[in-house]
């Protein structure tokens, strides 16, 4: 086959947000200027995750997400949990509870060596939150994060900015009264992973119909992807930290069993733009005032910035 058939719907994966919401407005207008508009309409929209912390207006990035089908109805909307977005839900206390019973303590053991430097948060409902809620609205000692370059905006996570635009201070426990019910409703309903079968791509050996798998920040290689599966659709929060949704070297690569059949992995979360056969890295922003939100288009394979300016 030399190019996909004609009724291939158009797959839409957009990276980190990151509380921009200009960035995500001029994104979607550059997205519904460039696809076909009967195709625009019935496309599949999947968002990568990470649409809170670093950026100022994670409120109106939420509200704007919430608004999508009602607006575009006959699009199909799917919302991925990055760990951003995980841990703040962590912090709201929406996370769904631990599938053996356990409590949200147990997952702290194995990383408080790192407690005091991280400052965890331990205020008001801290005795049953989940692990990255306490990291996410806790306040870092070092203000300033070698690795990036940058101060940290309250926490690790950066969280900083999220509370402001709901109207409260870093680190503060009446967020959970400012955040809306919607917005709650929004960050609880996230999926951590989506599947496709029948995906049309474009590759250097011509149209392949492959499989999708969208997931933050990808598989972990060297561990069984059925049961990685499981725990992703469980939503199995006995994990304090769970690498699909947080890891990075380790969930770079597709793993092996997966090259049995073509099956796409598109994440963001790495602060990259990567296109390497079927694996799609799409974070070109990362979180910085200074880069692009990009989206990729399937099966074209067109990279979309919020940043282009397209001929009239």
């Amino acid at each position: 086959m030399s190019e996909p058939p004609e009724s291939s719907r158009i797959i839409c994966c957009i990276g980190d947000i990151h509380g921009y919401i200009t960035k995500l407005q001029n994104l979607w207008s550059n997205l519904e200027n460039t696809i076909n508009p009967s195709q625009f309409k019935t496309a599949t929209i999947i968002f990568l995750g990470d649409y809170c912390d670093r950026g100022p207006q994670t409120r109106q990035v939420i509200d704007y997400l919430i608004s999508l089908p009602t607006r575009y109805p006959n699009q199909k909307h799917v919302f991925l949990a990055g760990n951003h977005d995980f841990a703040f839900a962590a912090f709201l206390r929406l996370l769904p509870p631990p599938l053996d019973g356990s409590d949200f303590c147990v997952g702290w053991k194995e990383f408080e060596e790192s407690e005091e430097r991280e400052g965890w948060f331990n205020g008001d409902g801290y005795e049953k939150m989940h692990l990255q809620g306490r990291r996410w609205s806790g306040k870092i000692k070092a203000k300033f994060n070698v690795a990036k370059g940058t101060e940290y905006q309250g926490s690790i996570y950066d969280a900083g900015p999220t509370f402001q635009s709901y109207g409260v201070s870093h680190g503060s426990a009446d967020l959970v009264n400012a955040v809306p019910d919607e917005h709650k409703k929004f960050l609880a309903d996230l999926v951590w992973v989506h599947e496709e079968d029948d995906v049309f791509i474009n590759t250097d050996d011509g149209v392949k119909c492959c499989k999708l798998i969208a997931v933050h920040a990808g598989l972990e290689k060297g561990v069984d992807v059925k049961e990685q599966m499981k725990i992703l659709k469980a939503r199995d929060t006995r994990i304090p930290k769970v690498q699909p949704l947080s890891g990075r070297k380790n969930v770079w690569d597709i793993p092996e069993e997966l090259s049995a059949s073509p099956t796409i992995i598109v994440s963001g979360h790495h602060a990259k733009l990567h296109v390497e056969g079927l694996r799609l890295i799409i974070d070109e922003g990362g979180g910085y005032p200074d880069k692009p939100v990009a989206a990729i288009l399937l099966p074209s394979m067109k990279i979309i910035r919020d940043t282009d300016v397209l001929a009239k």
